[in-house]
């Protein structure tokens, strides 16, 4: 049986060429499915493994109670003193490791488009910059307190206009020189300007208000010491969570929506390419439908012409397949972009293929050659053997 499988397969193959154009076609279309869900398949992997790359288990970020980003939260000095006294938090020569930051919208011009986006404009001291993990000025400086002066992130440099070193930028009524640029290993805090606490807050008419506090922790665990702190003191009505698991939370909506995008538009696509699979399939069957019944006059089975017929159509799939994949990964892997955070605020990222998308590539490319060959592989299997000895 297995012998008779594989040569009807062999000679269902061999005859592709009699149908190139329309085999071609077929090849065509399912590529295209392919190659589009798996742009859609990198851009949520790649947005998700930014944010979630980002932060770290032994910073806590405190927020108001309620507030699900730092964009609606709002804290004042107070808090940030109680804070300070607060367990489980480490200290530098006796002072405590706390960082109150000013998260504030700014306009910008998209690269690639030339359209106005919201940028992310973030007050912080230099022991908010600590808390980040390795930082590097990679050009210019580092601002001054004081100064109208910002650093920004390597990754928001190079998708959107205005921000070179040196530039000068304005927001609002103010002037603001652009005197560094910084790195943080790929980062969120890469999408992010950077300026003095004190010179936002002043520039912002936000007093002494922050948005929200970073706190080092002693260690991972001792963050439940803090919240253990913030509930039992009626004074706080905040909410602390890890900066890492921050991150992720914010990662999880877009990149699921992306997901919603990328999959129903696969499959409607993927429906026109199985059209076109059956169209191809029903034509080869049709073409060859003597030559079928001829092998089933001497002995071959109708499960061999079945599995034989079959063969054909899952051979399209899976260049259809392969060339897809290989378009996906020349033209989307890498490919660097933003789009709109949790935060209402551009994040940078880049598509990020990877073994597990292309099996799910692989798995729609198969689906389509398996549907789009099974009814008329059927078909091709149940045809009578008398039409082997008839003239048309």
């Amino acid at each position: 049986m297995m012998k008779q499988i594989l040569s009807v397969s062999w000679i269902s193959l061999r005859s592709l060429p009699q149908r190139l154009w329309l085999s071609l076609a077929t090849i065509l279309t399912i590529a295209v499915v392919v190659a589009v869900l798996l742009a859609f398949l990198a851009m949520s992997n790649g947005f998700r493994k930014t944010l979630e790359g980002t932060g770290s288990d032994d910073v806590a970020l405190i927020l108001r109670g309620g507030a699900s980003t730092e964009l609606n939260s709002v804290l004042n000095r107070e808090d940030q003193a109680v804070l300070e006294t607060a367990a489980g938090i480490a200290k530098n020569n006796g002072e405590p490791m706390v960082s109150g930051e000013l998260y504030v919208v700014v306009n910008g011009i998209k690269k690639t488009s030339g359209t106005k986006v919201n940028l992310p404009l973030r007050g912080l001291s230099e022991q908010g910059i600590a808390m980040r993990g390795p930082v590097t000025i990679s050009q210019g400086r580092l601002f001054v307190p004081g100064r109208n002066e910002l650093v920004v992130g390597r990754a928001l440099l190079g998708e959107f206009d205005g921000f070179d070193l040196n530039s000068t930028v304005r927001f609002g009524a103010t002037d603001w020189n652009i005197v560094g640029v910084f790195e943080t290993g790929g980062t969120v805090f890469e999408s992010e300007l950077w300026s003095d606490l004190a010179g936002v807050q002043n520039q912002f008419n936000r007093g002494s208000s922050v948005q929200s506090v970073r706190a080092k922790l002693t260690s991972p665990d001792a963050i439940e010491d803090l919240k253990d702190f913030v509930e039992n003191d009626p004074r706080l009505g905040v909410d602390v969570i890890s900066e890492k698991d921050y991150f992720k939370e914010q990662s999880q909506s877009t990149s699921d929506l992306i997901l919603v995008l990328g999959w129903p538009l696969a499959i409607a696509m993927g429906l026109g390419a199985l059209a076109g699979a059956l169209n191809t399939i029903y034509t080869s069957v049709a073409a060859r439908a003597r030559e079928i019944a001829t092998l089933r006059a001497i002995g071959f089975s109708s499960l061999s012409a079945f599995f034989g017929t079959l063969s054909e159509s899952l051979a399209l799939s899976v260049l259809g397949g392969l060339l897809g994949a290989a378009v996906a990964w020349s033209f989307f892997d890498g490919l660097s972009t933003s789009t709109l955070g949790g935060g209402f605020t551009q994040v940078v990222f880049s598509f990020q293929l990877g073994g597990a998308l292309l099996v799910q590539g692989a798995i729609l490319a198969l689906g389509i050659g398996l549907v789009g060959g099974f009814f008329p592989a059927i078909r091709a299997a149940r045809l009578p053997v008398a039409m082997a000895f008839s003239d048309r």
